[in-house]
């Protein structure tokens, strides 16, 4: 199978491209390399996989409309993986144009490239910042999802409504993918995770929003990557039983569903820290600040559907993917430079 993967130098995308890859399928990869963080990780992160002699990079802007044209024309994907965005909820209280020109414009380059070129399974990441300000757990996605509190949040619920209008018109299976807080080797520098470790590492003090009370579905790398991988082998089917005058959130009478991906297992912020201290056998210092603009206190992952239909259920330990964590993190900060 024939596989392009939107973002395939970032956290998510790279890993996806590393597993696809070994199991036999050709990965046609496109990332923008822009320096909303460090592009040298991004390069290292490329450089597991870019010389496979099933890998094809590109450097390209979903954004850039004649390129997209071109690369879906050239390539001709069987199966599409669109995980590149602008990513980061408080970055887009900040720049939310950098939003609108890639998590929107970006993701209907995305559809038309899919729709004019009989691509058989559209995935795309949502996130679980659609869930904005419900407070009904845990996170179902058969809820409405209306009151997005960030840009991001709302740029992912309009590629959820896209998505489904592609979906209707033209018989494009599509499936959203809601992630919950994705951890792991590799990870962004502006995640929490590694703002953490960075900031104990050097002795300086993290800064604890909402007084550490956040609780957050921690989801580990690999655990997401399984479930794209399961998702992408099992093209969106319409829902025979779809009815207007009761209509489902998650799925449709079209081919387009949405998924959760996540541990199903909500952690406090402050039990998240103790792991990572244990991890990295070093106590950190703590700023306690009151809850950001844009931030959900809470995430938890309903993941019925995920389980009913694809068989599927995130399942490592917090401890064992914080010590893995751990364990790439001193190995690339602290031995390899």
């Amino acid at each position: 199978m024939k596989v392009l993967v939107t973002g395939a130098a970032g956290f998510i995308g790279s890993a996806l491209s590393i597993r696809l890859l070994a199991r036999g399928d050709e990965v046609i990869g496109i990332d923008n390399h822009n320096d909303y963080y460090n592009p040298q990780l991004k390069a290292d992160r490329l450089a597991r996989h870019i010389d496979h002699p099933h890998y094809t990079h590109v450097r390209g802007d979903l954004a850039d409309r004649a390129c997209m044209e071109n690369l879906f024309k050239d390539t001709k994907p069987n199966r599409v993986v669109n995980l590149a965005a602008q990513a980061g909820v408080r970055y887009s209280i900040e720049n939310p144009l950098a939003y609108i020109d890639s998590n929107l414009v970006g993701f209907g380059h995305i559809l038309e490239g899919c729709r004019h070129n009989n691509v058989e399974h559209l995935v795309y990441a949502s996130s679980s910042s659609v869930y904005g300000s419900n407070t009904k757990m845990p996170f179902s996605v058969h809820d409405n999802v209306n009151h997005p509190v960030s840009l991001y949040a709302a740029t992912k619920k309009a590629n959820e409504l896209m998505a489904h209008s592609y979906s209707h018109l033209y018989k494009l299976p599509t499936t959203g993918l809601r992630f919950f807080t994705v951890y792991g080797p590799w990870d962004r520098p502006d995640m929490a995770l590694q703002k953490f470790a960075q900031a104990i590492v050097n002795d300086k003090p993290i800064s604890l929003f909402n007084y550490g009370n956040h609780r957050r579905d921690f989801t580990y790398i690999d655990d997401i990557v399984e479930g794209v991988i399961r998702v992408l082998d099992k093209p969106a089917q319409p829902n025979l039983e779809w009815n207007g005058n009761n209509p489902d959130s998650a799925s449709s009478y079209a081919p387009w569903r949405i998924y959760n991906i996540g541990n199903n297992n909500p952690v406090e912020l402050k039990d998240y820290i103790s792991a990572l201290e244990q991890a990295l056998g070093k106590e950190a210092k703590k700023e306690m600040l009151p809850l950001q603009p844009g931030d959900v206190p809470d995430t938890y992952a309903d993941v019925e559907d995920l389980v009913r239909d694809l068989g599927y259920k995130p399942q490592m330990q917090l401890s064992e993917g914080m010590k893995n964590f751990v364990d790439w993190f001193k190995g690339y900060y602290m031995e390899g430079k």
